[in-house]
């Protein structure tokens, strides 16, 4: 099972320098605002870059992001790389809300300020690079977990909470009282009533095709991975599968933790004809390792 094992250990190399180079363009994005005092064309800058959704977003994206990291250097210490599930659908609700900032600079800020102001300076990593980097993260790299229709809702939390934020501060508390003036132009350029309500089903609509691209991704990695499994052992050979790959797995580890690869096992388990249970091979190969183990001592 070599060829399953270099895509595993492929997708955790791709995962970590991924998941790297968009912490380190947030930071510096984030960075660049905030020792910006003044910008004759931003208002918001310095401190004051916080309350901007564009930043916001693009925070919630480093830090998950950077909770990915650990998983990615445990994966290739120990061969085998897979995000829980918690932090799967974290990513999916951060990619989100940077893909709601793209589109929105991209086609409603851009034309208003012009894309060479909107593109460069700190924008470059906030409103560009970033976006892309987690979208091709996202929908290309991550192929751990199959998200369900109930998951798209999650990505409207974020958006949900910042809307109603900002009308607070805008519209309620207003610029003369210390809140904030309307630097989008969500309520004054165009009636409240579009804004507030278009936004959500647009959020919908960004999640849902993220979720079909990433579920795409998905399917294809498990597509071959049964395909591997039935040319190098063909049906109903389970038992022989896990014997092999446990016999593998603790001649290559040298932490001396066993490590049982859920997603492998579970996606060779529906590839063959067993009357086993899943829970069984797990149990099958966690022995197997230790036997190995112990005849090492």
């Amino acid at each position: 099972m070599k060829g399953i094992r270099d895509t595993n250990r492929g997708k955790c190399l791709l995962t970590l320098l991924f998941s790297a180079a968009v912490v380190i363009c947030v930071c510096v994005g984030v960075v660049m605002n905030l020792t910006t005092l003044e910008d004759e064309n931003f208002d918001h800058m310095g401190i004051s870059t916080f309350c901007m959704f564009t930043v916001n977003s693009n925070i919630f994206m480093g830090i998950a992001m950077f909770l990915t990291l650990p998983y990615t250097v445990d994966g290739l210490r120990n061969g085998y790389f897979r995000l829980p599930d918690w932090l799967v659908r974290l990513l999916f609700v951060s990619t989100t809300a940077l893909s709601l900032t793209f589109l929105v600079s991209l086609f409603i800020l851009a034309p208003v300020k012009g894309f060479v102001l909107i593109f460069t300076g700190s924008r470059f990593f906030l409103h560009g690079l970033c976006p892309i980097l987690a979208i091709v993260v996202f929908c290309l790299v991550l192929k751990d977990l199959r998200l369900s229709f109930a998951s798209t809702f999650l990505s409207l939390i974020p958006v949900f909470i910042y809307a109603c934020i900002y009308y607070m501060m805008v519209a309620v508390v207003g610029e003369e009282r210390g809140g904030w003036n309307d630097f989008y132009g969500f309520l004054t350029r165009i009636p409240p009533w579009i804004s507030m309500s278009a936004f959500l089903p647009l959020t919908f609509g960004i999640a849902t095709a993220l979720r079909i691209l990433h579920n795409r991704s998905v399917a294809r990695y498990r597509r071959a991975a049964r395909k591997q499994y039935l040319e190098a052992y063909g049906a109903g050979n389970m038992r022989e599968v896990i014997l092999h790959i446990a016999a593998i797995r603790s001649k290559q580890d040298t932490t001396g933790n066993i490590v049982i690869p859920y997603q492998l096992l579970r996606t060779l388990l529906n590839s063959g004809e067993s009357e086993e249970t899943f829970e069984e091979y797990c149990i099958l190969y966690m022995k197997e390792c230790l036997k190995h183990e112990i005849s090492q001592e």
